[in-house]
C-alpha cells in the first residue's frame, strides 16, 4: 500500500504508519483516523516494571530494518510465517522502534510483547537533512511551540500505550534555537513523565549544545546538558575502548542512564558488531554503563547460516554470555504460556488446528523460555520451537528432539524468574504430545525466604531411578486432551512462603513396560514411526500453567456485551459471490471494564434451507478469521455465497490462564444478509 495513495480515515486492513509532517503532529489528525482505535497497545507493562529503571547496568535494543512498517504494520496479523521476531527479551530493557520517518510511532504488536516481558518501548522522534533543519525552524521558533510540540508526542505515547521517546536531532542548529531546544526535551520529559508511569525521554548523541551536528560517541560537556534534563545519552557507535569508563565518570551516580552504542552491522563501531558484538559488550560492561543495541535484526536482513532461528539463537547467546543474565522475570500469577513466536504455519486452540494458514503477529507471542544454547553436539537433545511441529495452543511448542538411554534423564531450563506464591494450594498444568517410549516432566526449583531451596518433579510416571534426584515427586493426573496425541498433565503443591524462582523440562525413559506408561500419544508422523531406534527420543511440550486454586476466569456472560458491527462495505465477484467488508467493535454494557488476553474471531455462515427458513447453528463451522488484542476487528474481503442468509461473527474471550469461553456462549454479532 503506497503511502501517497493511503488515505487513513477510510476502511481498511488497520496498519500501523508514521507521522510525517509537522502539520499532523500539531492538528493531532492521527486521533481521527480508522486506524487509530486497532493501533492502541493492549498489553500494560508488567507489573514491577512501570517504576523507573532499576539502578544497574542495562541494554537498550534499538529496532531499525529496512525502514520499518513491513510485516509488522499489519495489525491484526499478516501472512508471513518467517517475519522477523525477537524472543530474548530476558536480556532486554528497552526497546526503541526505529525509522526514518519524523515521527516513528511503534507498532502496538511490539509494545504488546515487549510489555508482556517486562520492557519499555519507545517511538523516535528524528529530524534530518534539509527537511529536518525545515522542521526545527518552526518547532523551535518560540518556547511556547517548542512545549506544544512535545505535548503532541507525549500525548502519542500516552493514547497508544507505549513509554517514550528516543530524540535524535541530526541537523545543525542555530545557538538561539538551543534555549528552545532544551525547552522541548525537558518539557517532552516532564509531560511525559506526569502521564506514563516509568516513561522515558532518551536522548540520542547528535547535536551539541553548542549547534553543531558533531558525534561525541560518549557524554561529555558537549551533550550533558541535555543528559541533565531527560533520562538518559544513546552514546554514537564511534567510541573507543576507554569512552564507558571515561563517560561513567561524566555521568556519577547516573552511570546506567550512558547507553553506549553498537551497530550489529558494523558500520564504525567498536569490535565490528555481527558476530563480535560481544567484544563491545564486554567492554561496555567493564566500563560499568548500559548498551545499546542498534539493528540486532542483521542477522535476519543478512540471511544468516544456517537459518534464522538457529542463528538468533547463536547470536543471543553471545549477548547473554557477555552481559549475563541481570533482569528478573517477577511475576504475578497466573502465569501461563504456549511458546509462542508471533509466527508461525497453523493456529491451534486446545490441540485442535483451528487455522492453517501461515501467519505473523508478534502481539501473539506467548511468554518466551529462556532455553539455553548449546551446541548439537554437546547434548543428547536439541530444543527447539518448531513451527512445523504441533501447537497445543497458538503457533508455537518447545519441541525435544534426539536420543536417550532407557534409565536415563535430561534436565534443561525453559524457565526463571520469581513467581512469589500465596498461602493457597498452587495448580501446575501442561500438555505433552510424544512417541510412546519418550517421557517429559516439569521441574520446579522454589527457594525460601531463609533461602532454603527445593527442587519438586512433577511427573505421571515410571521415575523411581530418578526421583531421589528431587525433595519433592509430585504424581500428575493425566487426561486426553479434546485433540487427538495430545495428553494434559495437572498437579498441585502448596508452597507457602516461597518463591518459584525457575522451570525445567527433564526428559527422561521410564523403565516401566508400555502397558504401565499411562496415557501415551502415537508415534508422531513419518519421522517417528514404530521402526525408530529404541533410543530416539521426541516430544513435545505444548503449555504450561501456574495458578492459585481459587483463581477462575470471570468470562461475561454474552448478553452483557454490546456487539456492532459499522462500515458494512459490499461487492461482487465473478463467482456470484458477495464480498463483504465489516469493522465489528464490542463492549459491556453500562461502561464496565473487562480485560482479558485476546479475542479469537471467528464466522458462521447460515444459509437459507428451502423452506425459507434459517438453518440451525449446529449443523455449521465455525470459520476462524483472526485475533483481535482489541475491542474491534476489521472482517476485510470475506466471501459470502449466493446461497447463505445470514453471518454470526463470535467473538470468542481468551483468558489470562489460557482458558477460553466456549464458543455457545460467546458474545456475537448477526449480520442479516438483504437482496440480491
Amino acid at each position: 500500500m503506497s503511502q501517497s495513495k493511503f488515505d487513513p480515515k477510510q476502511p481498511s486492513l488497520p496498519i500501523s504508519y508514521p507521522i510525517d509532517k509537522l502539520e499532523d503532529l500539531e492538528s493531532g489528525s492521527y486521533f481521527e483516523s480508522f486506524h487509530y482505535p486497532f493501533n492502541k497497545a493492549s498489553v500494560p507493562i508488567e507489573s514491577g516494571y512501570s517504576a523507573p529503571l532499576p539502578d544497574r547496568r542495562r541494554i537498550l535494543v534499538c529496532h531499525d530494518m529496512a525502514g520499518g512498517y513491513l510485516d509488522d504494520k499489519w495489525v491484526q496479523g499478516g501472512t508471513n510465517a518467517d517475519a522477523y521476531a525477537i524472543w530474548h527479551w530476558h536480556l532486554i530493557d528497552v526497546f526503541v522502534y526505529f525509522s526514518h520517518n519524523l515521527v516513528t510511532l511503534p507498532p502496538p504488536s511490539w509494545t504488546n510483547a515487549a510489555h508482556r516481558h517486562g520492557v519499555k518501548v519507545l517511538g523516535t522522534f528524528i529530524t534530518e537533512g534539509e527537511k529536518g533543519s525545515a522542521i526545527c525552524e518552526k518547532l523551535f521558533s518560540t518556547k511556547e511551540s517548542a512545549r506544544m510540540y512535545a505535548e503532541r508526542l507525549a500525548e502519542l505515547a500516552f493514547k497508544l500505550g507505549f513509554d517514550g521517546w528516543l530524540l535524535n536531532m541530526e541537523v545543525e542548529l542555530q545557538p538561539k534555537q538551543i534555549p528552545n531546544l532544551k525547552e522541548f526535551i525537558n518539557h517532552l520529559s516532564s509531560t511525559t513523565h506526569s502521564s506514563v508511569p516509568g516513561s522515558l525521554v532518551i536522548w540520542y548523541d547528535s547535536v551539541t549544545i553548542e549547534g553543531d551536528l558533531y558525534y561525541q560517541n560518549e557524554l561529555n560537556e558537549h551533550n550533558k546538558p541535555f543528559f541533565d534534563i531527560c533520562d538518559g545519552l544513546f552514546a554514537n557507535y564511534g567510541w573507543e575502548e576507554n569512552y564507558p569508563s571515561r563517560s561513567a565518570s561524566v555521568a556519577g551516580d547516573r552511570k546506567f542512564d550512558v547507553y553506549m552504542g553498537i551497530d550489529v552491522f558494523g558500520r564504525g563501531t567498536y569490535g565490528g558488531g555481527q558476530w563480535n558484538t560481544n567484544w563491545a559488550l564486554d567492554v561496555i560492561r567493564k566500563g560499568d554503563v548500559s548498551a545499546a543495541i542498534f539493528a540486532p535484526g542483521w542477522v535476519y536482513e543478512t540471511k544468516q547460516a544456517p537459518d534464522f532461528e538457529s542463528a538468533q539463537n547463536r547470536w543471543w547467546s553471545l549477548v547473554e554470555k557477555s552481559w549475563g543474565i541481570v533482569r528478573k522475570y517477577l511475576r504475578t500469577l497466573p502465569f501461563y504460556t504456549n511458546f509462542d513466536q508471533g509466527r508461525g504455519n497453523h493456529i491451534s486452540v486446545h490441540g485442535d488446528q483451528i487455522s492453517e494458514a501461515t501467519w505473523c503477529n508478534i502481539s501473539s507471542q506467548g511468554i518466551q523460555p529462556l532455553l539455553e544454547f548449546a551446541d548439537s553436539t554437546a547434548n543428547p537433545i536439541r530444543l527447539l520451537v518448531d513451527l512445523k511441529e504441533a501447537s497445543y495452543s497458538g503457533g508455537g511448542n518447545i519441541t525435544f528432539k534426539g536420543s536417550l538411554e532407557k534409565g536415563t534423564k535430561f534436565m534443561t531450563r525453559i524457565y526463571q524468574g520469581e513467581f512469589i506464591l500465596s498461602e493457597s494450594l498452587i495448580h501446575f498444568f501442561y500438555s505433552v504430545k510424544s512417541d510412546s517410549n519418550s517421557s517429559l516432566g516439569i521441574v520446579l526449583k522454589f527457594t525460601s525466604t531463609v533461602n532454603k531451596s527445593m527442587s519438586v518433579l512433577l511427573t505421571s510416571h515410571g521415575m523411581d531411578h530418578v526421583s531421589s534426584a528431587f525433595s519433592t515427586v509430585i504424581r500428575t493426573s493425566e487426561h486426553k486432551g479434546s485433540s487427538p496425541g495430545w495428553v494434559i498433565n495437572e498437579g498441585s503443591i502448596e508452597m507457602k512462603g516461597y518463591v518459584l524462582t525457575e522451570i525445567h523440562a527433564l526428559c527422561y525413559r521410564s523403565n516401566a513396560p508400555p502397558k504401565e506408561m499411562g496415557l501415551k500419544s502415537r508415534p508422531l508422523g513419518p519421522d517417528h514411526a514404530a521402526m525408530a531406534s529404541s533410543t530416539d527420543y521426541f516430544a513435545v511440550l505444548g503449555h504450561v500453567t501456574v495458578k492459585t486454586s481459587n483463581y477462575k476466569p470471570d468470562f461475561p456472560l454474552s448478553s452483557s456485551w454490546l456487539v456492532d458491527g459499522e462500515f458494512i462495505n459490499w461487492t461482487s465477484d465473478p463467482q456470484d459471490s458477495r464480498i463483504l467488508s465489516v469493522k465489528i467493535s464490542w463492549k459491556l454494557k453500562e461502561g464496565k471494564e473487562f480485560v482479558c488476553q485476546h479475542y479469537n474471531v471467528y464466522v458462521e455462515k447460515l444459509p437459507k434451507l428451502a423452506n425459507g427458513n434459517q438453518s440451525t447453528a449446529l449443523e455449521h463451522v465455525q470459520e476462524y478469521l483472526g485475533v483481535a488484542h482489541v475491542n474491534c476487528f476489521y472482517v476485510s474481503g470475506l466471501k459470502v455465497p449466493p446461497s447463505i442468509s445470514s453471518l454470526k461473527f463470535i467473538i470468542q474471550v481468551c483468558g489470562f490462564d489460557g482458558t477460553i469461553q466456549n464458543l455457545a456462549e460467546s458474545p456475537f454479532y448477526q449480520l442479516e444478509i438483504k437482496g440480491p
